[in-house]
C-alpha cells in the first residue's frame, strides 16, 4: 500500500483516481500529478516501482497544500470570517447555510435532524 501525504492510497485503482483519495486533489489535479511526473494514466498503483512513488510524494509536497495543512487553512479562514463578525461568520457560527440557500424547508444537512415544536399541528 503505497503512503503519500499521509494517507494510504488504494493499490488496485488507477494511479489518477487513487491519489483523489488525498484530501484536496481533485480529477484535474490528480491527471495534471500524473502528466508532471510523467506516469501514465491506465497504470495502476501496485504497478509503481518506488522510485516513481516518491517522485509523486515529492511534487505533491513541492506544488500543493493538500490533507492536514489545507484543512488548517480552511479552518482559519472560517475562524477569521467569524471573528470578524460579517454576514457568512454568523452563518457559520449559527450552523445554518453560508452561500444563500433558502431555510424554511431544507437546510437539514447544516441545520441536523428537525427538532419538534410542542403544540405546533401544522
Amino acid at each position: 500500500m503505497a503512503r503519500i501525504a499521509g494517507v494510504n492510497i488504494p493499490t488496485n485503482k488507477r494511479v489518477e483516481i487513487a491519489l483523489r483519495y488525498i484530501h484536496g486533489i481533485g480529477p484535474a489535479m490528480a491527471k495534471e500529478i500524473c502528466e508532471k511526473v510523467g506516469i501514465a494514466s491506465e497504470r495502476r498503483v501496485n504497478e509503481l516501482s518506488d522510485a516513481e512513488v516518491i517522485q509523486i510524494r515529492e511534487a505533491i509536497d513541492s506544488d500543493y497544500t493538500v490533507e492536514g495543512d489545507l484543512r488548517r487553512e480552511v479552518a482559519v479562514n472560517i475562524k477569521r470570517l467569524m471573528d470578524l463578525g460579517n454576514y457568512r461568520g454568523l452563518r457559520h457560527r449559527r450552523g445554518l447555510p453560508v452561500r444563500g440557500q433558502r431555510t424554511h424547508t431544507n437546510a437539514r444537512t447544516r441545520k441536523g435532524p428537525a427538532k419538534p415544536i410542542a403544540g405546533k399541528k401544522k
